[in-house]
Protein backbone atom coordinates (compact mmCIF):
# COMPACT_ATOMS: atom_id res chain seq x y z
CA UNK A 1 0.00 0.00 0.00
CA UNK A 2 1.08 3.28 -0.76
CA UNK A 3 -0.45 5.36 2.21
CA UNK A 4 0.96 4.49 5.29
CA UNK A 5 -1.99 3.34 7.38
CA UNK A 6 -4.83 1.80 5.81
CA UNK A 7 -7.91 4.48 6.60
CA UNK A 8 -10.29 2.61 8.33
CA UNK A 9 -7.48 1.20 10.32
CA UNK A 10 -7.46 4.23 12.18
CA UNK A 11 -10.74 3.01 13.85
CA UNK A 12 -9.55 -0.46 15.43
CA UNK A 13 -8.28 0.76 18.44
CA UNK A 14 -9.11 1.61 22.06
CA UNK A 15 -8.79 5.00 21.66
CA UNK A 16 -11.36 6.97 19.81
CA UNK A 17 -9.77 8.57 16.97
CA UNK A 18 -9.85 12.12 15.71
CA UNK A 19 -9.15 14.49 12.78
CA UNK A 20 -9.69 17.89 11.25
CA UNK A 21 -11.01 18.91 8.24
CA UNK A 22 -9.22 22.31 6.89
CA UNK A 23 -9.80 24.38 3.93
CA UNK A 24 -7.46 26.45 1.46
CA UNK A 25 -6.49 29.90 2.71
CA UNK A 26 -6.94 32.76 -0.01
CA UNK A 27 -3.90 34.73 0.49
CA UNK A 28 -0.05 33.38 1.70
CA UNK A 29 -0.89 35.27 5.30
CA UNK A 30 -3.86 33.02 5.50
CA UNK A 31 -1.56 29.47 4.92
CA UNK A 32 0.93 30.61 7.31
CA UNK A 33 -2.03 30.97 10.22
CA UNK A 34 -3.20 27.86 8.91
CA UNK A 35 0.43 26.45 9.40
CA UNK A 36 0.41 27.86 12.74
CA UNK A 37 -3.35 25.93 13.71
CA UNK A 38 -2.38 23.01 12.42
CA UNK A 39 1.22 22.93 14.51
CA UNK A 40 -1.64 23.59 17.46
CA UNK A 41 -4.20 20.66 16.52
CA UNK A 42 -1.24 18.25 15.78
CA UNK A 43 -0.70 18.42 19.90
CA UNK A 44 -4.01 16.77 20.43
CA UNK A 45 -2.46 13.61 18.44
CA UNK A 46 -5.34 13.50 15.16
CA UNK A 47 -5.11 10.43 12.87
CA UNK A 48 -5.25 12.50 9.92
CA UNK A 49 -6.16 16.06 8.26
CA UNK A 50 -8.58 16.46 5.76
CA UNK A 51 -8.88 19.58 3.45
CA UNK A 52 -11.76 20.70 0.89
CA UNK A 53 -11.57 22.68 -1.67
CA UNK A 54 -14.30 25.56 -3.37
CA UNK A 55 -17.35 25.19 -5.25
CA UNK A 56 -16.95 23.63 -8.67
CA UNK A 57 -13.26 22.84 -7.69
CA UNK A 58 -12.17 26.83 -7.90
CA UNK A 59 -8.84 25.66 -5.52
CA UNK A 60 -8.24 22.74 -6.55
CA UNK A 61 -4.60 23.81 -6.87
CA UNK A 62 -4.75 25.41 -3.25
CA UNK A 63 -6.14 22.13 -2.12
CA UNK A 64 -3.16 20.57 -3.00
CA UNK A 65 -0.87 22.75 -1.40
CA UNK A 66 -2.09 22.69 1.44
CA UNK A 67 -1.97 18.99 1.50
CA UNK A 68 1.48 18.87 0.91
CA UNK A 69 2.40 21.49 3.49
CA UNK A 70 0.16 19.64 6.34
CA UNK A 71 1.86 16.65 5.54
CA UNK A 72 5.47 18.24 6.03
CA UNK A 73 4.33 19.76 8.86
CA UNK A 74 2.57 17.00 10.59
CA UNK A 75 4.24 13.66 9.35
CA UNK A 76 0.52 12.55 9.15
CA UNK A 77 -2.08 11.04 6.52
CA UNK A 78 -3.24 13.48 5.03
CA UNK A 79 -7.03 13.61 2.69
CA UNK A 80 -8.12 15.89 -0.34
CA UNK A 81 -11.44 16.36 -1.06
CA UNK A 82 -12.95 15.27 -4.64
CA UNK A 83 -16.16 15.93 -6.02
CA UNK A 84 -17.70 15.24 -9.62
CA UNK A 85 -18.73 19.01 -10.33
CA UNK A 86 -17.30 20.39 -13.54
CA UNK A 87 -14.93 17.71 -13.89
CA UNK A 88 -14.80 15.11 -16.88
CA UNK A 89 -13.19 11.12 -15.73
CA UNK A 90 -9.90 12.51 -17.33
CA UNK A 91 -9.88 15.32 -15.13
CA UNK A 92 -11.09 13.27 -12.27
CA UNK A 93 -8.15 11.10 -12.90
CA UNK A 94 -5.07 13.93 -13.51
CA UNK A 95 -6.59 15.07 -10.64
CA UNK A 96 -6.00 11.73 -8.20
CA UNK A 97 -2.36 11.37 -9.98
CA UNK A 98 -1.21 14.51 -9.14
CA UNK A 99 -3.03 14.06 -5.33
CA UNK A 100 -0.61 11.33 -5.10
CA UNK A 101 2.51 12.98 -6.57
CA UNK A 102 1.90 15.87 -3.53
CA UNK A 103 1.08 13.11 -1.27
CA UNK A 104 -2.00 12.90 -0.20
CA UNK A 105 -3.14 9.62 1.08
CA UNK A 106 -7.17 9.62 1.07
CA UNK A 107 -9.47 11.19 -1.14
CA UNK A 108 -12.91 12.11 0.47
CA UNK A 109 -14.85 11.61 -2.21
CA UNK A 110 -18.29 13.52 -2.83
CA UNK A 111 -20.67 14.22 -5.49
CA UNK A 112 -20.30 17.53 -4.68
CA UNK A 113 -23.17 20.70 -4.58
CA UNK A 114 -24.78 22.18 -7.23
CA UNK A 115 -23.21 25.07 -8.73
CA UNK A 116 -24.98 27.88 -6.90
CA UNK A 117 -27.82 29.26 -9.17
CA UNK A 118 -28.69 25.57 -10.05
CA UNK A 119 -31.38 23.54 -8.33
CA UNK A 120 -29.90 20.31 -9.30
CA UNK A 121 -26.91 18.53 -9.98
CA UNK A 122 -25.88 18.08 -13.76
CA UNK A 123 -23.14 16.19 -14.51
CA UNK A 124 -20.70 17.69 -16.89
CA UNK A 125 -20.45 16.13 -21.04
CA UNK A 126 -17.56 12.92 -19.82
CA UNK A 127 -18.35 13.25 -16.32
CA UNK A 128 -19.78 11.30 -13.47
CA UNK A 129 -23.05 11.84 -12.06
CA UNK A 130 -22.77 10.14 -8.12
CA UNK A 131 -20.58 9.77 -5.88
CA UNK A 132 -20.78 5.85 -6.09
CA UNK A 133 -19.42 6.39 -9.67
CA UNK A 134 -16.29 8.53 -8.19
CA UNK A 135 -15.54 5.91 -5.51
CA UNK A 136 -15.49 3.11 -8.32
CA UNK A 137 -13.21 5.17 -10.41
CA UNK A 138 -10.87 5.90 -7.84
CA UNK A 139 -10.46 2.21 -6.89
CA UNK A 140 -10.18 1.30 -10.52
CA UNK A 141 -8.40 3.60 -11.57
CA UNK A 142 -5.71 4.02 -8.70
CA UNK A 143 -6.31 0.19 -6.73
CA UNK A 144 -4.83 0.02 -3.63
CA UNK A 145 -3.30 3.82 -3.61
CA UNK A 146 -5.67 5.59 -1.75
CA UNK A 147 -7.98 5.33 0.85
CA UNK A 148 -11.55 6.59 0.47
CA UNK A 149 -13.98 8.05 2.91
CA UNK A 150 -17.69 9.30 1.65
CA UNK A 151 -20.37 11.81 3.05
CA UNK A 152 -23.23 10.17 5.45
CA UNK A 153 -26.45 12.79 6.15
CA UNK A 154 -27.91 11.67 10.14
CA UNK A 155 -30.38 14.57 9.27
CA UNK A 156 -30.99 13.10 5.48
CA UNK A 157 -29.42 14.94 2.43
CA UNK A 158 -31.33 17.63 1.24
CA UNK A 159 -31.62 16.03 -2.31
CA UNK A 160 -33.09 12.98 -0.96
CA UNK A 161 -36.56 12.47 -1.27
CA UNK A 162 -36.82 10.25 2.26
CA UNK A 163 -34.06 8.55 4.61
CA UNK A 164 -34.12 5.41 2.85
CA UNK A 165 -33.79 6.82 -0.42
CA UNK A 166 -30.16 8.55 1.39
CA UNK A 167 -29.88 5.50 3.24
CA UNK A 168 -29.22 3.41 -0.36
CA UNK A 169 -27.53 5.87 -2.08
CA UNK A 170 -24.86 5.58 1.32
CA UNK A 171 -24.96 1.84 0.78
CA UNK A 172 -23.83 1.85 -2.93
CA UNK A 173 -20.82 4.31 -2.11
CA UNK A 174 -19.84 1.93 0.55
CA UNK A 175 -20.34 -1.06 -1.98
CA UNK A 176 -17.88 0.46 -4.85
CA UNK A 177 -15.24 0.98 -2.35
CA UNK A 178 -15.32 2.77 0.41
CA UNK A 179 -13.53 2.69 3.65
CA UNK A 180 -15.00 4.59 6.23
CA UNK A 181 -18.18 7.27 6.35
CA UNK A 182 -18.34 10.89 7.87
CA UNK A 183 -20.98 12.47 8.59
CA UNK A 184 -22.44 15.89 8.00
CA UNK A 185 -22.35 18.37 11.23
CA UNK A 186 -25.44 17.39 13.49
CA UNK A 187 -26.01 19.25 16.86
CA UNK A 188 -27.78 16.74 18.42
CA UNK A 189 -26.28 13.40 19.04
CA UNK A 190 -29.62 11.86 18.32
CA UNK A 191 -30.02 12.31 15.32
CA UNK A 192 -26.38 10.30 15.02
CA UNK A 193 -27.52 7.17 17.23
CA UNK A 194 -30.45 7.20 14.64
CA UNK A 195 -28.66 7.53 11.95
CA UNK A 196 -26.18 5.14 12.79
CA UNK A 197 -28.23 2.24 13.67
CA UNK A 198 -30.14 2.50 10.41
CA UNK A 199 -26.70 2.29 8.45
CA UNK A 200 -26.02 -0.81 10.22
CA UNK A 201 -29.47 -2.35 9.87
CA UNK A 202 -28.78 -1.57 6.20
CA UNK A 203 -25.43 -4.02 6.12
CA UNK A 204 -23.21 -0.77 6.15
CA UNK A 205 -20.19 -2.37 8.21
CA UNK A 206 -17.95 0.17 7.68
CA UNK A 207 -16.55 2.96 10.25
CA UNK A 208 -19.13 5.41 10.78
CA UNK A 209 -17.55 8.51 12.02
CA UNK A 210 -19.05 11.91 12.99
CA UNK A 211 -18.51 15.13 11.85
CA UNK A 212 -18.88 18.30 14.89
CA UNK A 213 -18.40 21.84 14.21
CA UNK A 214 -17.90 24.03 17.31
CA UNK A 215 -19.77 26.77 16.25
CA UNK A 216 -18.46 30.19 18.15
CA UNK A 217 -21.40 32.18 17.50
CA UNK A 218 -24.90 31.64 16.79
CA UNK A 219 -25.30 33.68 13.81
CA UNK A 220 -22.38 30.98 12.42
CA UNK A 221 -24.67 28.28 14.13
CA UNK A 222 -27.68 29.75 12.25
CA UNK A 223 -26.02 30.45 8.68
CA UNK A 224 -24.17 27.14 8.75
CA UNK A 225 -27.05 24.89 9.42
CA UNK A 226 -28.75 26.66 7.19
CA UNK A 227 -26.55 25.36 4.33
CA UNK A 228 -26.47 22.20 5.09
CA UNK A 229 -29.84 21.70 7.20
CA UNK A 230 -28.40 20.27 10.30
CA UNK A 231 -31.35 21.16 13.11
CA UNK A 232 -30.00 23.24 15.77
CA UNK A 233 -31.59 22.04 19.70
CA UNK A 234 -33.77 24.54 21.36
CA UNK A 235 -31.85 24.38 24.83
CA UNK A 236 -28.30 25.90 22.52
CA UNK A 237 -30.07 28.46 20.65
CA UNK A 238 -31.73 29.79 23.92
CA UNK A 239 -28.25 29.65 25.86
CA UNK A 240 -26.92 31.59 22.55
CA UNK A 241 -29.46 33.98 22.59
CA UNK A 242 -28.93 34.74 26.26
CA UNK A 243 -26.51 37.42 25.32
CA UNK A 244 -24.66 38.67 22.48
CA UNK A 245 -21.05 38.90 24.08
CA UNK A 246 -18.42 37.44 21.58
CA UNK A 247 -16.91 35.19 24.52
CA UNK A 248 -20.54 34.27 25.79
CA UNK A 249 -21.63 32.81 22.34
CA UNK A 250 -18.04 31.13 21.97
CA UNK A 251 -18.12 29.63 25.14
CA UNK A 252 -21.96 28.12 24.94
CA UNK A 253 -20.45 26.44 21.40
CA UNK A 254 -17.63 24.93 22.51
CA UNK A 255 -19.40 23.64 25.28
CA UNK A 256 -21.77 22.23 23.32
CA UNK A 257 -19.79 20.39 21.16
CA UNK A 258 -17.78 19.01 24.26
CA UNK A 259 -20.76 17.78 25.58
CA UNK A 260 -21.47 16.31 22.32
CA UNK A 261 -18.17 14.97 22.20
CA UNK A 262 -18.00 12.87 25.41
CA UNK A 263 -21.79 11.45 24.67
CA UNK A 264 -19.98 10.31 21.32
CA UNK A 265 -17.38 8.77 23.20
CA UNK A 266 -19.10 6.90 25.66
CA UNK A 267 -21.74 5.43 22.97
CA UNK A 268 -18.82 3.70 21.32
CA UNK A 269 -17.59 6.07 18.44
CA UNK A 270 -14.98 5.08 16.74
CA UNK A 271 -13.71 8.58 15.83
CA UNK A 272 -15.05 11.91 15.58
CA UNK A 273 -14.09 14.61 12.65
CA UNK A 274 -13.93 18.00 13.53
CA UNK A 275 -14.25 20.85 10.84
CA UNK A 276 -12.61 23.62 12.76
CA UNK A 277 -12.89 26.27 10.06
CA UNK A 278 -8.81 26.45 9.97
CA UNK A 279 -8.72 27.62 13.02
CA UNK A 280 -7.64 26.23 16.72
CA UNK A 281 -9.09 27.95 19.95
CA UNK A 282 -12.33 26.23 19.71
CA UNK A 283 -11.01 23.04 19.02
CA UNK A 284 -8.10 22.95 21.19
CA UNK A 285 -10.54 24.60 24.25
CA UNK A 286 -13.12 21.44 23.79
CA UNK A 287 -10.48 19.16 23.74
CA UNK A 288 -7.99 19.78 26.37
CA UNK A 289 -8.15 17.58 29.17
CA UNK A 290 -10.61 15.47 27.67
CA UNK A 291 -10.19 11.46 27.54
CA UNK A 292 -10.35 9.89 24.47
CA UNK A 293 -9.37 6.78 25.33
CA UNK A 294 -10.99 3.25 25.88
CA UNK A 295 -13.74 2.81 23.89
CA UNK A 296 -17.84 1.93 25.35
CA UNK A 297 -18.66 -1.60 24.35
Amino acid sequence: MSFPIQLADHFNGERCAISFELFPPKTEAGMKLLETNVERLKAFEPSFFTCTYGAGGSTQSRTLDVVERVRQITKLPVASHLTCVGSTVAQLRDYLAEAKRRGADYIVALRGDPPKGSESFQAVEGGLRYGNELVALIRESFPDQFGIAVAGYPEVHQEAPDAQTDLDNLKRKVDAGADIVVTQLFYDNDDFYRFRDASVAAGIDVPIVPGILPVTNFKQAQRIAGMCKARIPDAMAAAMNESDDADHQFKVGVDHARVQTIDLIENGVPGIHYYVLNKSDAAAQMLDGLSLGAQSS
